[in-house]
């Protein structure tokens, strides 16, 4: 049996693993399921927990492996002890502190590389990890979650499109077309500054902008060519992109018909289509890309990736409608049923690399 050629990013690995299971325990809670605490603080960490602890962690790794110096991993070590801090010494601001420092310093890693590429697509993830740190920042000072999670929420898609536009760079969009992803982003960020003066603006010029940017998608980026791929994991790949960013359109058509929301169904909605169906299946499509390039072992790709996807995907659009129609038990349901998609991810990722360490 073969071993992993790169063991040092394991234990952060694992600390954002621990992350999104803390993160996924307190998301059942928040649906209404009655389980045991385990903290005092758990229910209400779910979003900086999943946010902040699991792709804070993930995502700064990721970085960190890529350009492969030392200090990069303080990062994703600092955000995987901020979670834990967070979820248990709810007295003391350390934890968000530490997941403060842990975004200042993604926020240092953006820059080498944007010094060292100076592109559109390393500055459209360089801004994603200011909100992440502004977002935090905010938070430790004393911000509710949901006047923040617009920049939160800026993070993740911003690195997300940005990585998206890196690699769709083979199809050489034009000048034009750069220039109206320059302007939707604009867009966007300005909804963020407007959401801190009145939300309802924010989140409709948000709105716009996460609609804009699935439409922009379809011309540009690559996951739209490669649904009928020959390559069974390209095609999977593919299919994973074009879901994440179909729903970041539908949250766009959801905040511009709504508005922003505080709280409520059309709260947990409104989030969850982004934070759901944008950003976990993007998690799926991009892992067989990520956990390679850290742990150094090839994803071994099964058919059986696609029940996890399936699931993901009806069962978020379940909710979508249960919490329009407020059905409060199907709501609960189709939230659990998330969150078996999201650990079957999990557990089939696991199969898939310890196959390919084996070698069978």
């Amino acid at each position: 049996m073969k071993s992993f050629p790169n063991r040092f990013p394991l234990p952060f690995l694992l600390l954002a693993i621990l992350a999104l299971l803390a993160a996924l325990w307190a998301g059942l809670m928040r649906l209404g399921w009655q389980l045991p605490a385990l903290t005092p603080s758990l229910a209400l960490a779910h979003g900086p927990l999943m946010i902040s602890g699991f792709l804070g962690t993930l995502i700064t790794l990721e970085r960190a492996v890529a350009i492969k110096q030392k200090w990069m991993y303080l990062p994703p070590l600092l955000a995987g002890l901020g979670w834990l801090v967070t979820v248990l010494i709810r007295t003391l601001p350390l934890g968000p502190f530490l997941l403060t420092l842990a975004s200042l310093g993604g926020v240092a890693i953006l820059i080498e590389m944007t010094r060292r590429e100076f592109a559109l697509h390393t500055v459209t993830m360089l801004i994603g990890m200011l909100t992440w740190f502004i977002g935090n920042l905010l938070w430790l000072l004393g911000w509710q979650i949901f006047q923040v999670v617009f920049f939160w929420q800026a993070f993740l898609i911003l690195t997300i499109v940005g990585e998206r536009l890196e690699l769709s760079r083979v199809l050489r969009p034009s000048r034009i077309q750069q220039y109206l992803f320059g302007a939707i982003i604009v867009v966007f960020l300005a909804g963020i500054i407007v959401s801190i003066f009145n939300s309802q603006i924010g989140a409709r010029l948000n709105g716009t902008a996460f609609l804009c940017l699935a439409l922009w998608s379809v011309r540009n980026d690559l996951a739209w060519r490669n649904l009928k791929h020959k390559l069974p994991l390209t095609r999977y790949i593919a299919w994973c992109l074009a879901l994440g960013l179909t729903w970041l359109g539908v949250g766009g058509v959801l905040n511009l018909i709504f508005g922003a929301q505080v709280a409520g169904p059309r709260y947990d909605a409104a989030l969850h289509v982004v934070f759901i169906g944008f950003v976990i299946s993007m998690i799926f499509g991009h892992a067989p890309i990520i956990f390679p390039a850290i742990l150094g072992v090839p994803i071994n790709f099964q058919p059986a990736f696609y029940i996890q996807l399936i699931l993901l995907h009806l069962s978020l659009a379940l909710r979508v409608i249960a919490d329009y129609a407020n059905w409060y038990t199907i709501r609960m349901w189709s939230g659990l049923l998330n969150e078996v998609a999201i650990l079957l991810f999990i557990g089939m990722t696991v199969y898939s690399v310890r196959k390919s360490i084996s070698g069978k």
